[in-house]
């Protein structure tokens, strides 16, 4: 069974977080805004569903999903994109592909040394 992710945790790092939203087309000045963020993730289950919350003084955000079950989500407020968003385990490693107007995009979670890693990828086709 994976490892819980449920809490709350201070984003202290972004593995690949400049060159994401660099690939995202985001423009210079709100990369810049971006990175200086302080985040906050809350992330919650109620029976097979997820919450995912990212808080921070600028802009807050919140997914909620299933995981296996394909969903369509609309980033506002990030980069404000329509797609859709498949999130799947891989052991204890929550996996998100999302499909859409970029392509080949999405993020790995997992819980190591009692902190909540974050890597924002590319996906191979």
């Amino acid at each position: 069974m994976p490892a819980s992710l449920c809490g709350i945790w201070e984003i202290i790092s972004n593995t690949n977080f400049e060159g994401y939203v660099t690939a995202l087309g985001i423009n210079p000045y709100l990369r810049k805004i971006a990175m200086k963020l302080k985040l906050r993730k809350i992330t919650e289950q109620q029976g097979d569903q997820f919450i995912i919350k990212i808080t921070s003084t600028f802009q807050n955000y919140t997914i909620t999903f299933k995981v296996g079950q394909e969903f369509k989500e609309f980033t506002k407020g990030l980069d404000s994109r329509h797609m859709k968003s498949l999130l799947r385990w891989e052991g204890n490693k929550l996996v998100c592909e999302q499909i859409g107007e970029k392509k080949n995009r999405g993020w790995i979670h997992w819980i190591e040394d009692d902190k909540l890693h974050l890597n924002y990828k590319t996906i191979q086709s």
